[in-house]
């Protein structure tokens, strides 16, 4: 089936215009009727009082507009590296993007790795570039850099017919046959370049001020002239992007469908959708159903979570987007609230902002509640939120990196759980796994040692939760585990017991392993002035990162290369004081590699493994009709599966 609408997204660096393009193109199309301002703290999209007080985008929104008879609904996303995940998550939906390049600064650091996560998605792209009506804006200038640094398919859609029709004509064979014929139909052009912007052959250049609302209408006919729908299956799915709680306190799955019909009462796995919501901004209209390529919001699902795929039997894919936050706090509590209470209202928050991460960890003799972050802005919000939602007053220890944990080499762990009328015996094999790829479970446990219903039980188990590593009670990644064995009782086991003896198995096998603490890595391109590439290559390894050999223009030195977070997250000021602001270094996660200082560390962090009993190594095992604790220690010597 034909979608039809599209959705689109506008995308850009921080304070390059993105929340006044936005209003421009809303306004421009009739979709609001008055035209606000970031300045002024009345922008239609930053409506929360927490993006009015700092002038940007934080949570993402959504708005229908229509161009010469064509749907659209625009998202607007978060541009500031802070809330780079609410961004990326919107990306998983759209069918076209905008990126808006601040036409003073050129395309900044941010800008890159947003256009690199545009290709990643391979999501079709127009380019508006904003502030061309200040001082120094050099056309040309940018033009060049965007074809070096993009793509050479950044055509200029404004200038002379002329220019256009011969850069235009080789974007296909087919157009550059009808140019040389001369029987191009205006018709014909349309439909050849929409065809080449999907592919992402082509990408329309677009130049103006938001502001001033120049250029914004070449923009909206670009985008009414060359996009196109896209076609669906007719059976249900949808991609959910955003959980949000509304003024009501119901939980709302933002999601966009992906195929077939969506519509009230419909089953989703167990659950049914009790409502179908169109959002305007914050406005909302309620309806009985939409159909494939549209995007709205439903209550009714409590399960689900944004990146996760659904169909109507429940969800079919929970991929989460690879951007993941590198940092870590602690959660001060500055009022009377209990730790465990606190943790239950972050955690609701955590549900919007599933990066977040919300969990207990126990340190230096005491319970602490630890959440992750992209940046310091991302916790001030969350420090807003949490005092405007339930009244609560917290704060942050110091931001620091967040590390993983895997092992060296593969290692059996054993979990038992037999207390007093419960019985549960759990076997595992943990072997190292190539580097970033999480962890992934298989099963060669056979029928004849335990009944497939516990088998899915334990393998279940194994996924549902984050385990973490002894060393610093980081997450483990970056291993295969393995069901080898299993038991049973056949009065006495519950669903929940096998929950137990899993949990203990993976811990018991961690405290017998060679462990590895692991850090993120960024892989970096760094541009500075040929006169300051002794300097940059200097800091690199003074900061423990490694360097191809540069690539030199007439006037730049272009070093790549990977180092750690921990080292490399505040160079950028760095560039910026030893270049006079002529240097720009581009920074993307790449993963994780073994610690450069692991027992350092270790040390500063101080976990204490014994204390955590949510995690813990020991068993339960029976004696006398009670049950009592062994050590990790002593649990392959007592163990009931040899």
């Amino acid at each position: 089936m034909l979608a039809n609408e599209s959705v689109i997204g506008i995308l850009a660096h921080v304070d390059a215009g993105k929340t006044t393009l936005t209003e421009a193109l809303l306004y421009q199309t009739g979709a609001i009727r008055r035209l606000g301002r970031v300045d002024k703290k009345d922008s239609h999209f930053d409506s929360h009082e927490l993006e009015r007080s700092r002038g940007i985008t934080i949570f993402s929104k959504q708005n229908p507009f229509t161009v010469n008879g064509r749907n659209f609904t625009l998202a607007d996303t978060p541009g500031h590296v802070d809330f780079s995940a609410e961004m990326e998550r919107t990306l998983g939906v759209l069918d076209y993007a905008v990126l808006v390049i601040d036409g003073i600064s050129g395309i900044q650091s941010h800008t890159e790795t947003i256009w690199s996560l545009l290709e990643e998605y391979s999501i079709p792209t127009f380019i508006f570039v904003n502030k061309t009506d200040r001082n120094g804006f050099d056309k040309a200038q940018l033009l060049e850099d965007m074809k070096k640094r993009f793509s050479a398919g950044c055509i200029d859609f404004t200038q002379e017919k002329s220019s256009f029709d011969e850069e235009i004509s080789l974007i296909s064979e087919k157009l550059l046959e009808a140019f040389l014929e001369g029987c191009v139909t205006e018709e014909f052009a349309e439909s050849e370049i929409a065809k080449a912007v999907a592919k992402r052959e082509l990408f329309p250049c677009y130049f103006g001020s938001a502001l001033q609302n120049t250029g914004v209408d070449s923009l909206i006919n670009g985008l009414g002239k060359y996009t196109l729908y896209k076609e669906y299956g007719e059976d249900f799915s949808a991609k959910v992007y955003k959980i949000l709680h509304d003024s009501q306190g119901n939980r709302v799955s933002f999601l966009k469908v992906t195929g077939g019909m969506l519509s009230v009462k419909m089953a989703v796995g167990e659950e049914k959708i009790d409502t179908v919501r169109i959002y305007s901004g914050e406005k909302t209209e309620a309806v009985r159903e939409v159909s494939a390529g549209s995007v709205c919001a439903v209550t009714g699902l409590s399960s689900v979570s944004a990146g996760e795929s659904i169909d109507a039997d429940g969800v079919t894919d929970n991929t989460r987007p690879r951007l993941n936050p590198l940092l870590s706090a602690q959660v001060i509590i500055c009022d009377s609230t209990d730790i465990h209470s606190a943790y239950k209202r972050i955690s609701i928050i955590g549900e919007e902002l599933p990066e977040l991460s919300v969990h207990i960890m126990h340190c230096a003799d005491e319970e602490q509640i630890q959440i992750r972050v992209m940046g310091r802005i991302q916790l001030e919000i969350l420090k807003a939120l949490t005092k405007e939602r339930f009244g609560m007053d917290i704060d942050f220890g110091p931001c620091r990196i967040l590390y993983k944990e895997t092992v060296a080499a593969p290692v059996m762990g054993y979990g038992h759980y037999e207390p007093l009328r419960h019985y549960a015996e759990t076997q595992l094999r943990i072997d190292p796994a190539d580097r970033n790829s999480g962890i992934t479970i298989e099963n060669e446990c056979s029928l004849e040692t335990l009944d497939s219903n516990f088998q899915h039980l334990i393998l279940t188990h194994i996924a549902e939760k984050e385990h973490l590593g002894i060393l610093t009670g980081s997450p483990l990644t970056d291993v295969k585990i393995t069901l080898t064995a299993g038991r049973s009782h056949l009065k006495h086991t519950e669903g929940g017991d096998f929950r137990e003896a899993t949990y203990r198995a993976i811990r018991q096998g961690l405290e017998k392993a060679d462990n590895i603490l692991l850090e993120p890595y960024y892989s970096f391109t760094l541009r500075v002035p040929i006169n300051c590439m002794g300097r940059a290559i200097s800091d690199i390894q003074r900061l423990c990162g490694e360097l191809d050999p540069p690539e030199m223009t007439e006037t730049q030195a272009i070093i790549k290369g990977t180092g750690p977070v921990s080292e490399f997250m505040n160079y950028p000021e760095e560039v910026v004081s030893y270049t006079s602001g002529k240097g720009i270094i581009t920074m993307r996660e790449c993963g994780y590699r073994p610690c450069h200082n692991a027992q350092s560390v270790i040390d500063s962090i101080g976990y204490e493994k014994e204390r955590d009993m949510e995690n813990t190594s020991s068993s339960v095992f029976c004696s006398h009709g009670a049950g009592f604790e062994v050590k990790w220690y002593d649990v392959d010597a007592m163990r009931h599966i040899k």
